[in-house]
Formats: structure tokens, sequence, C-alpha cells
């Protein structure tokens, strides 16, 4: 492993094990510069920061698919995006993977889907290699062969989940694992997508 691939790790570990809880990042406006001020409230013992203010526009990523065909975000505009930060080397990563692979099957199509973004430097092979492991069907690959989202995202630590609406702009982030199968968080995405809550 390069000396770079050693520093990125030590960034995330270091982020995602800051406070001994995982968070939620503040908000887009205030990342951005804005003034507004987070309202903190526990939920199911994490963190969650409210959101205030206009949602920020991302930057456009650009990463590769599972054939090695260059792709970006901007290529899901119309839709609602689930974008998750991971790599097959990070343990809270691995423990998510098989919920948002169900979540995907839930509520993937025309006007949502989950886009697993890995920063594996070994590539497309390493995380078809992983996605075999842990048997994942409905998830498509996807890898940041340049190493910048995580950056671009202006993150610490992965796993981030930030949810993208069909303008392309962040609606909120999550810094650590979520079961995202459950219907809390379920229908906090349905919410976003016109669909009436799960039972």
């Amino acid at each position: 492993m390069t000396r770079a691939a050693f520093a990125l790790l030590g960034v995330v570990i270091l982020g995602i094990s800051a406070g001994g809880v995982y968070r939620e990042l503040i908000s887009p406006s205030k990342s951005a510069g804005g003034a507004s001020t987070p309202n903190i409230a526990a939920t199911h013992g994490v963190l969650e920061a409210g959101r205030t203010g206009s949602a920020r526009t991302l930057p456009d990523l650009r990463f590769v698919d599972g054939t090695g065909a260059p792709r970006s975000l901007a290529d899901f505009q119309e839709r609602v995006v689930l974008l998750n930060l991971w790599a097959t080397w990070c343990v809270p990563c691995r423990k998510e993977m098989a919920a948002l692979d169900r979540l995907q099957t839930a509520l993937g199509g025309p006007g949502f889907e989950v886009v697993a973004l890995s920063i594996d430097q070994g590539g497309v092979a390493a995380v078809k290699s992983f996605y075999e492991e842990l048997d994942l069907h409905a998830l498509r690959i996807y890898v940041d062969q340049n190493g910048e989202a995580l950056s671009k995202l202006g993150s610490v630590g992965i796993p981030l989940t930030v949810l993208v609406d069909r303008a392309g702009r962040e609606l909120w982030r999550v810094i650590g694992p979520r079961e995202w199968d459950q219907p809390a968080e379920v229908n906090r995405i349905r919410s976003h997508l016109a669909l009436a809550p799960a039972p």
C-alpha cells in the first residue's frame, strides 16, 4: 500500500472513531459558508443534524462503472440518489452494504438509485470480488479511480451517505453506518420521492 493510501486510511479511521459515536455532519448550507445553525437531536443513540436553508449543489463527481466505462453524478439527474462512499477494507462499510442492496431492491427504479461509490485503489476487480463475497445483486458497481470523491464532498471519513435530489443538490448527509432498509430510513427517503410511507 502506498504512503498516500496509508495516510487516507488514517484519516478515515480518525473520522469514524472521533467522539466514540457515529454522527451526522453539519448542514450543507453551513458547510458551504451559510449562517444557519444545525438543530442537534438524538435519534436512536446517534446525533442527527437538522437541515435548514437551501440545498447545496454538489460537484460533478466522475468515476467508472463495473465495465470500466466513465460515469458521473450528472448521469443520475432526474432521479433521487442515495450516494454512499465506501471501501472494502472499511469494517462499518461492510456492515451496511447488504442493507443498501436491499434498499435498492425495494426502491430502485427510474426515480431512485443507490449509488455505492467505492474508493478502493484495487479498482473494479476488488469491488466485483467483494460483491460476490457478500452476494450483492441489486447494487451496481461504481469506483472512484481518481480518489477525488472524498475530498470533493468535504468528508473526513467513510461510510459517507448523501441524499441527492433530482437537480443534483445535497439534501442531507450521514457519516457512519445505518440500517438503510429499516422502515424509518426507507420512509425518510420515500418522503423525497413523493411516495406514501411504507407500512
